[in-house]
């Protein structure tokens, strides 16, 4: 029961993660800035508006926001929350979870280059590049965990990242935080990797691909962005909290602070960096991948 209670909890907060970002951009810039709940209020004023399609475009192009969503979701299923483990639980779910996200990635880039636009092929191509860097780097810091865990499903992996843990293989396990850290940034299309606010074409990578989406399918897409932030997130937070036995409603408490924690560090990352120049963000992958090698390094020595 707690772990479908933990789903649904994921799937009401995760655009608040969103909300969380941005008023921390705010306060950097000195400036108001938008409700903490405005993400909420787009996509209910999205829901309420219907879709436009070119007619260059086919079944290919409606059917990736909804595939989008549900994959993610799927994906959602397998993240652990704290303790508790995710609906779907076994050896080897890293790879399913891995997939899922590919999949997702998969149906957008395919959506992007259905349209048929110059502008979106080029984003796309950006996508597919930086995540063929970043997939294996994600791959490398959890088989650097699960060793050092002796562990082979998520949950058992991020348990072992206890305490003891963190005393017992304290440069491993930060080592592949750093890694997975760069990976969050990356897959979720934050800076200094893209700027999901930039209104400039040339630059950008994942906005590009969903210029031509409106409507239920724009909000089914900015819905899955939050998603996959939560998704990731949690992952990240997984590999810091301790999990010493303590009660379900305070390790979700500490979960749940430490994703608005996770959001608002963020936030001062993108307050903080400027862009990196296209040229240098497959640098700043091969180094988050030469981290979590040495991490997997260390862990089999």
């Amino acid at each position: 029961m707690m772990p479908i209670i933990n789903m649904l909890a994921a799937l009401a907060l995760a655009p608040l993660l969103m909300g969380v970002i941005n008023r921390t951009k705010a306060i950097f810039a000195g400036r108001r800035g938008s409700p903490m709940l405005q993400m909420y209020f787009d996509l209910a004023k999205l829901m309420r508006k219907g879709a436009v399609y070119s007619e260059s475009s086919s079944w290919v192009f409606r059917a990736g926001p909804i595939v989008s969503l549900a994959a993610v979701i799927g994906a959602m299923a397998i993240v652990p929350m704290g303790s508790t483990r995710g609906i779907v639980s076994f050896d080897g779910d890293i790879f399913l979870f891995a997939y899922l996200m590919g999949l997702m990635r998969f149906v957008t880039v395919l959506s992007a280059l259905d349209t048929g636009s110059s502008f979106e092929g080029m984003g796309a191509s950006r996508e597919v590049q930086f995540a063929a860097l970043a997939e294996p780097v994600f791959l490398l810091a959890f088989a650097a965990l699960a060793w050092a865990g002796h562990s082979r499903s998520l949950v058992d992996i991020l348990s072992g990242v206890s305490g003891q843990a963190w005393s017992d293989n304290v440069a491993e396990v930060t080592l592949a935080f750093a890694a997975l850290f760069v990976v969050f940034l990356t897959e979720n299309s934050r800076l200094p990797i893209d700027d999901p606010s930039t209104h400039l074409e040339l630059t950008m990578i994942h906005e590009v691909m969903v210029l031509d989406h409106s409507g239920v399918d724009l909000a089914f897409i900015h819905y899955g962005a939050a998603l996959k932030l939560w998704a990731l997130g949690a992952l990240v937070v997984g590999v810091l909290l301790p999990h010493d036995g303590s009660p379900r409603w305070l390790d979700g408490a500490l979960f749940l602070v430490a994703m608005g924690a996770l959001a608002a560090l963020t936030g001062v990352v993108e307050s903080s960096m400027a862009r990196l120049r296209l040229r240098h963000v497959p640098q700043l992958l091969i180094g988050a991948g030469a981290l979590s090698f040495f991490a997997l390094i260390l862990v089999l020595r």
